[in-house]
């Protein structure tokens, strides 16, 4: 798939999540697909498992997508996610191979007020233009990455 056409699945797959269309919304998932959830530990194995884990979410969700960044294997969506009308800020980050979604991670962030002294300076209102670069892929086996526990640590794990 080359990079307009990963874009464009890419893009679908969040209109979809928009629109609550689960099946739409997980194709974009290989069968063996992997998604996880750093901050509470949860690892879920298989487009099937990834599609119940979400159908089961009681909450009424909006997607509203800021940006799609990458290419070749690796892509970022920055989004922010409405769970009943309180908004959290969400960077996925997607690993393609042979087409569909190999990996996926995504980090979540609820809004905060800017400290009281950014406020006060005017720092709290300026824009920070920041530009990020895509390096070739180095994998790196989880188990031997510094930041990341090793298997036996991690929570929550999905599988079929």
């Amino acid at each position: 798939m080359d990079d307009r056409a990963t874009r464009a699945a890419l893009q679908h797959h969040w209109d979809a999540s928009d629109a609550n269309d689960f099946e739409a919304e997980h194709a974009i998932y290989r069968d063996d697909a992997v998604l996880d959830y750093p901050q509470s530990g949860e690892r879920i194995h298989g487009r099937r498992n990834i599609q119940k884990s979400r159908f089961v979410q009681p909450n009424h969700k909006r997607f509203s997508v800021r940006r799609i960044l990458g290419s070749g294997d690796l892509w970022v969506t920055e989004l922010v996610l409405t769970y009943d009308g309180a908004p959290s800020y969400v960077v996925s980050i997607m690993e393609f191979r042979d087409g569909g979604v190999a990996h996926e991670t995504q980090y979540f962030s609820d809004p905060f007020d800017a400290a009281p002294l950014a406020r006060a300076s005017g720092r709290a209102r300026r824009r920070i233009s920041v530009t990020v670069h895509f390096l070739p892929a180095r994998r790196v086996a989880p188990a031997a990455h510094p930041r990341l526990p090793p298997r036996s640590r991690r929570r929550h794990t999905i599988s079929g």
